[in-house]
């Protein structure tokens, strides 16, 4: 009697465990191919399958082919990064035609670039606020290959970041100020070059963004423009290479939304939806974990799951108690 009491009651537990999952169904979610990405993706798979029953697929992602199959094809559910200020015009017909739904801010503060300085200068040298005033101290930052300049490292080659970061050097007049702008050509000799300035504790001027796990693990200060974005002056010469008058101005933050699918959307899934709204977190925070990500090697999932078990007092406000312990109970 008492196996088949215990066979009534698994059975009870592994129905109720099957009703919740046929409630919620299949949910496809793009993974997208880089760090913050991946790992965004793996908190979602976490959160909905432990959560909210629901059966997680992941779709190989990446900016342009995942919110462009979301707008013709309806998958996958889920880019949970969606860098949209890449793709204005695709997001903006999806969004107009009810295909897709930015459904809210994946990073609350928006995707940052622009000019980064250590914090340990600025601690030293706390009137460093902005670009000119970075650019009054050759000596702080200081060229590798000639100490009496100062340097300011560009974005990798070919990159948009090497663009404007060559149009703004001539807006601050950065050759008048003893200053070189230092070609770092890839993105390893950009990494290389502030990671070997940091170690050493010296001074380093050049281009980065945020999030990143570079950034997570060497605290960097982005330095203020001095003036406002001007969002008609970037177009027309910041972002032109041959244009030869650039004037200063203000990098603009990116805008990264999590996108949903129409049928994940107006579907049996509000609570889902509610998460996904809900569901936002900053470059700091992004930033430390993706730092632990990569001095452990650490792929997407164990990521996640360090993420639930560090923060457990963010994303306890983006679902209800009763889902926040079933995922407690998971970890």
């Amino acid at each position: 009697m008492r196996h088949i009491l215990a066979f009534s009651a698994l059975a009870l537990v592994m129905g109720a465990a099957s009703a919740a999952k046929a409630e919620c169904g299949t949910v496809t979610v793009a993974n997208m191919n880089w760090q913050s990405g991946e790992l965004l993706a793996n908190v979602d798979k976490f959160v909905l399958e432990h959560g909210f029953g629901c059966d997680v697929e992941f779709i190989p992602g990446d900016t342009v082919p995942t919110i462009t199959s979301m707008v013709e094809k309806g998958e996958p559910d889920i880019a949970g990064e969606a860098w949209v200020d890449l793709v204005p015009e695709i997001v903006k017909r999806g969004t107009e035609e009810g295909r897709i739904v930015q459904i809210g801010q994946a990073l609350s503060d928006g995707g940052e670039q622009g000019w980064y300085v250590p914090k340990f200068i600025v601690d030293a040298h706390p009137g460093i606020k902005t670009v000119d005033d970075a650019l009054g101290h050759p000596e702080l930052f200081p060229d590798p290959e000639d100490a009496s300049k100062g340097a300011i490292f560009n974005g990798p080659q070919g990159s948009g970041g090497s663009v404007v970061g060559g149009q703004l050097f001539k807006a601050y007049a950065g050759t008048s100020k003893n200053f070189k702008l230092v070609d770092p050509g890839t993105q390893a000799g950009l990494d290389g070059a502030l990671t070997k300035a940091y170690e050493r504790k010296e001074g380093w001027l050049g281009y980065y963004w945020s999030p990143t796990a570079l950034l997570g693990k060497y605290p960097m200060v982005r330095l203020e423009a001095g003036v406002p974005h001007d969002a008609t002056e970037w177009k027309r010469c910041n972002t032109k290479a041959d244009c030869p008058d650039p004037r200063k101005n203000e990098w603009p933050k990116d805008h990264v939304a999590t996108l949903i699918s129409k049928k994940l959307a107006t579907g049996n899934n509000p609570d889902v939806v509610a998460y996904l709204s809900k569901r936002s977190w900053d470059n700091e925070t992004v930033n430390s974990v993706m730092s632990w990500m990569t001095e452990t090697q650490a792929g997407g999932e164990d990521g996640a799951v360090h993420f639930l078990k560090e923060h457990k007092d963010l994303w306890t406000t983006w679902v209800p108690e009763d889902v926040a312990e079933k995922i407690q109970a998971a970890l």
